[in-house]
């Protein structure tokens, strides 16, 4: 089991920043890919970024392309969202998952964290 414990979420500007961060917690956090996903009220979980275990395969949504930037600290257990030039569309709960490879879809992750609310307001 690994368990997911995502924090730094909040209510900021348009345009403004955020960092979420990730601890994990339980089986090797080295062992698993992370991503992070998001979920607007009334529409379905949605990919926004994935790094390989070793943080040297990053990937990301193409509506966060150049705004989000993904990585992680193994010796920290810790993986992070750094979150610029935030959108009222970033609005949303976001959440860390963890698989055994790094993957854009939702149901190859095997443990996922509760989320942290995001709110840009305009």
């Amino acid at each position: 089991q690994v368990q997911l414990v995502e924090s730094g979420g909040g209510l900021v500007q348009e345009g403004g920043s955020l960092r979420l961060s990730c601890a994990a917690s339980g089986r090797t956090f080295s062992n698993y890919a992370m991503g992070w996903f998001r979920q607007a009220p009334g529409k379905e979980r949605e990919f926004v970024a994935a790094i390989s275990w070793r943080g040297g395969n990053r990937y990301y949504a193409d509506s966060v392309k150049g705004r989000i930037t993904i990585s992680r600290d193994n010796a920290k257990n810790t993986v992070y969202l750094q979150m610029n030039s935030l959108k009222p569309e970033d609005t949303a709960v976001y959440y860390c998952a963890a698989a055994f490879s790094t993957s854009q879809v939702a149901p190859e992750y095997d443990y996922w964290g509760q989320g942290t609310q995001v709110t840009v307001s305009s």
